[in-house]
């Protein structure tokens, strides 16, 4: 495995650090020895700091601090996500000196690392890695919707938001570990750079696609997968939400990627998007199901994250989301997925 820590620089608890979450909870490219945060967090388990559950994974209060404390290190991995996808300021002088010590960098955010003269000079010289995960296809590389997908013969099922960074991927992964313990061929098609860090074989980052070949990337993933690995069924993982205005996503699930099914995920607390005023209020669930059922697709369950939540306040989320929807409502990170999963094979 490619030993790997994660920079997240003080934001390990806030939502800017979905990516460090998402390695935290498990990826299959990486082996997370450690995440870089800040002094006060340094010596706990980041895992614990996370959901409270323990994952060997220390948190270190600086990078000269991990450095000193383990074997090796071949990855700095960017653990967070800005908005506009900045590398935050005070990450510069990190990665340089990661790449100074003969540590790799890896980048998700829209910002690369190969713009940067500084730090391509310090890659050359020490023969290490800039991977930007967001750098676009080249145009030949890219693929233009053709209608194939209509061959697809298993369920295609999108996990969809209500808005940003509310678990679509945490809860499709869940899903398809779900499925792998039942000995149930599911398979998930990444559209971030996140679950490309995880390990994910079949995907393209949705944002950073042209927008003309946005479709068609995403029905080549699926179609490949689908010929491939002969899947019982599909899950897409969803990015932004339908009406977020900084990034209405996901009428291409349900059209390009003709998804009949989705999981739609839910903060119950969180009542503007982003949690930013200004960019206007999270409209109702019901509201937003009707709005997929117009597009042609199910909602099959809602999956619930409990963010800033009680565990009564919670459970009672749950239960009346239950009676005004009339469908399954879950907690996937408390009780797991396995009804989503009953109903997708049903």
């Amino acid at each position: 495995m490619n030993t790997a820590v994660v920079l997240t620089n003080g934001l390990l608890e806030t939502n800017d650090a979905k990516t460090a979450h998402g390695l935290i909870r498990g990826t299959e490219r990486f082996d997370i020895v450690g995440v870089i945060d800040s002094p006060k967090l340094s010596g706990k388990d980041a895992g614990e700091v996370l959901d409270g559950k323990h994952r060997n994974i220390p948190i270190y209060g600086s990078l000269e601090e991990a450095i000193e404390q383990l074997n090796e290190i071949r990855f700095l991995i960017i653990g967070v996500a800005t908005v506009g996808g900045v590398l935050p300021q005070s990450m510069v002088g990190i990665v340089e000196m990661a790449l100074k010590a003969g540590i790799s960098v890896v980048n998700g955010l829209h910002e690369y690392l190969t713009d940067n003269p500084v730090f391509v000079k310090l890659a050359e010289e020490k023969n290490l890695e800039l991977i930007d995960i967001r750098k676009p296809k080249k145009r030949q590389d890219l693929h233009f919707w053709s209608g194939e997908i209509n061959q697809v013969d298993v369920p295609i099922v999108a996990v969809m938001g209500m808005d940003c960074a509310l678990g679509k991927r945490t809860t499709a992964r869940l899903l398809r570990q779900s499925a792998a313990q039942k000995g149930i061929s599911a398979e998930m098609i990444y559209t971030g750079q996140t679950g490309w860090l995880q390990g994910g074989k079949y995907g393209f980052v949705f944002d950073s696609t042209l927008n003309d070949f946005v479709s068609g990337e995403l029905e080549h993933a699926i179609v490949t997968c689908w010929k491939e690995t002969k899947p019982t069924f599909i899950l897409l993982e969803g990015q932004s939400a339908l009406r977020n205005p900084s990034g209405p996503c996901g009428f291409e699930f349900i059209i390009s990627g003709n998804a009949q099914k989705v999981v739609l995920v839910h903060a119950p607390k969180r009542k503007y998007y982003d949690n930013e005023p200004h960019w206007g209020e999270i409209p109702s669930v019901s509201s937003e199901i009707e709005l997929i059922q117009k597009l042609g697709a199910e909602v099959i369950a809602l999956a619930l994250n409990t963010e800033d939540c009680t565990e009564e306040e919670y459970l009672g989320f749950k239960d009346s989301y239950q009676k005004e929807l009339g469908i399954p409502v879950v907690l996937p990170l408390q009780e797991g997925v396995e009804e989503v999963l009953n109903l997708i094979l049903n």
